[in-house]
């Protein structure tokens, strides 16, 4: 299973940025979910692959209803919608209030997201964007069924501590306890820093000490580069070489290093409907997967 899940304590630290960068070069078919409660960004932002605006009602509003009568994997396709560039998306809700339709149903879709690796007929991962989490929040229903949970932050000292408490809640609410990483099952805790650069390697490093130190249960899985212009260049608000960009060459580096730790416990590499491949081997995603049309900031 890959059912890997997004999310931030609070604030707006990146997650759809960070989702949709690292679906972009993900090294495998994968399908791109907005499961953020309070709404999605991307149909209001990106464009569908005809060149027209996404179907704000073909998505996590069209599939509730499928879903209370059981869903199987394969079903999520149904649903789901090609950004321009061919980035597979399943389009979030419009509104907040929209959530209700879906009450009782994150279980549901956190189990059919994670077998969808497994599908004998068109298998892919899931990126799930969360967005903000709190312990209340419906999305957290996905987190058990992930094999990992992301959790997006920048450096500044209140975020830090904002992720240091939100990682140790999540373990002890997904594993009984804040203990050290290697001991907890799935779903692992990650934490992916938003960073200059410039700093990204001594800040990771101490933050991982942080974490450790706290037995929060998780730690650095890698960080996402601070450039907003590459994030303008991927939501299609200006132009330029987007694979060049400090953004999709450090997602491409924690995808790479995402895979290189934990793809053995993923199926290998597959390939879609007829014969349609994935994003390719790690690290080399191609322009189809992001064509500067992918939703970015939240």
């Amino acid at each position: 299973m890959a059912l890997i899940a997004l999310a931030a304590d609070k604030g707006s630290p990146g997650v759809t940025t960070a989702a949709v960068a690292l679906a972009a070069v993900w090294p495998r078919r994968v399908l791109l979910a907005e499961t953020d409660p309070a709404g999605g960004d991307l149909v209001y932002r990106s464009a569908a692959a005809h060149g027209g605006p996404l179907n704000p009602n073909i998505g996590m509003l069209s599939i509730a209803a499928t879903a209370r009568r059981g869903l199987v994997p394969d079903q999520l396709w149904d649903h789901v919608q090609p950004l321009s560039g061919g980035l597979e998306v399943l389009v979030g809700l419009g509104i907040s209030e929209q959530a209700a339709g879906l009450a009782g149903l994150w279980p549901t879709l956190g189990r059919a997201f994670a077998s969808l690796a497994d599908s004998p007929n068109a298998p892919a991962d899931v990126i799930a964007d969360c967005g903000r989490v709190s312990g209340d929040s419906p999305a957290t229903e996905l987190f058990p069924h992930a094999a990992l949970v992301l959790l997006i932050s920048r450096t500044e000292p209140e975020a830090i501590a904002r992720v240091r408490d939100r990682a140790a809640a999540l373990s002890n609410k997904l594993h009984g306890g804040a203990r050290g990483a290697s001991s907890l099952g799935l779903p692992l805790v990650g934490v992916v820093l938003v960073a200059d650069t410039n700093h990204a390697a001594k800040l990771s490093g101490q933050v991982n000490d942080m974490l450790v130190h706290a037995q929060t249960g998780a730690r650095v899985v890698g960080t996402i580069a601070d450039d907003p212009a590459g994030a303008d260049q991927l939501a299609g608000r200006r132009r330029g070489r987007l694979e060049k960009s400090l953004l999709i060459r450090s997602a491409r580096k924690v995808t790479s290093d995402l895979y290189q730790q934990f793809g053995a416990a993923w199926s290998m590499p597959t390939t879609g409907p007829a014969g349609h491949p994935g994003a390719g081997a790690a690290g080399h995603a191609g322009p189809a997967g992001m064509s500067g049309h992918a939703g970015a900031g939240r």
